[in-house]
């Protein structure tokens, strides 16, 4: 059993990950930090976590986390890259939820998140944690950078088309829906209740963060460049995404479902519906799945790809897990089993 650090416990990621590690037989919750909730305990804060969680919150300036043997950061961008130097060089393995070692190219990340990078160097050593592409590195690496919500969603479900070369890489395009949770947890106008409730709207139409992550991603798999159209959208829910992808095929006699479910057959936690499936939010709700339909409307030359994960676990938290698992050569499904919640 190893000693287990969260730093930034009480966002949503953050308490999802604290529940997630509370079930698992490998870790031991060792300090959970919080810089307005010093003192406090997380079950005071988080009732759901009564009996599981027995610790309180620290100060992230005095919390012992060189203690840890693993060290998750649920925080803002910008704030893992302060600390994890420190981390690293105490021989501490670290995993970021958050957007600060995704990017590979530093003056790219720099530019969409507005801030200069505190250790750049260390940018290229980190590992983009989407198990499904990665997974022989992600086992020996020190520093994971956890994928966004939107880019595990868009990627996992275009990849196979990519990869297979099966498709037009330069005009690629991806709708995707999320849940408020994806905001986070704090106090905004657009995602108070009476204003997201009963209301739909896209927005970052003219560009969002996660836009160059999927499209480093994708033109890795390509061997090249792509082209992608990514338009986000503001549901009334809370958990949940829903992407709908749409390429044109360069390929007309293509089983395009016989590429998915080859491309995914041995992944235990994408599941490929059978031909003319309708995957639904509700489906993946507080689990680590991602289900995956893929359609030929028409049997023309556009695919239309539906895609949907929990923002909170497969988007962020327990796509966390599974790389811990991955990190420390356990079973990758090991505290992940969970079954979607219903209703």
């Amino acid at each position: 059993m190893i000693k287990v650090g969260v730093v930034g416990g009480t966002g949503y990621t953050g308490v999802e990950l604290l529940r997630l590690i509370a079930q698992h037989p490998e870790m031991r919750l060792q300090v959970i930090t919080s810089r307005k909730e010093v003192g406090v305990a997380v079950a005071d804060l988080f009732p759901s976590l009564r009996g599981a969680v027995t610790l309180t919150f620290s100060d992230p300036a005095k919390a012992a986390l060189t203690d840890c043997e693993l060290v998750f950061f649920a925080t803002p961008n910008g704030v893992a890259m302060e600390q994890v130097r420190e981390l690293l060089e105490a021989g501490v393995r670290v995993i970021d939820l958050a957007a600060d070692f995704r990017l590979k190219d530093v003056a790219e990340w720099e530019r969409w998140y507005g801030m200069t990078h505190a250790c750049p160097d260390l940018v290229e050593g980190a590992v983009y944690g989407l198990p499904e592409v990665n997974r022989d590195h992600i086992r020996s690496a020190n520093l994971v950078a956890n994928p966004g919500c939107y880019p595990t969603a868009v990627q996992l479900g275009l990849l196979p088309l990519v990869e297979t070369g099966v498709v037009d890489i330069d005009h690629l395009i991806a709708d995707a829906k999320s849940g408020v949770s994806g905001a986070g947890r704090k106090a905004e106008i657009p995602i108070l209740m009476a204003e997201a409730s009963d209301n739909f709207k896209a927005y970052g139409v003219a560009g969002h963060r996660h836009l160059p992550e999927i499209c480093q991603g994708l033109a890795l798999a390509a061997g090249k460049d792509v082209g992608l159209t990514f338009v986000p959208h503001l549901t009334p829910m809370i958990r949940g995404i829903h992407a709908t992808m749409y390429a044109r095929l360069t390929r007309q006699h293509v089983d395009v479902q016989a590429i998915f479910e080859a491309r995914y057959a041995a992944e235990p936690f994408v599941d490929v519906l059978p031909h003319g499936g309708h995957p639904d939010t509700r489906s993946v709700r507080a689990s680590n799945i991602c289900r995956i339909a893929v359609h030929r409307p028409q049997g023309g030359d556009t695919v239309v790809v539906l895609s949907v994960i929990d923002n909170l676990v497969k988007g962020a938290a327990g796509q966390a897990i599974h790389n811990a698992n991955l990190m420390f050569d356990w079973p990758e499904t090991l505290g992940l089993t969970q079954l979607p919640v219903m209703p």
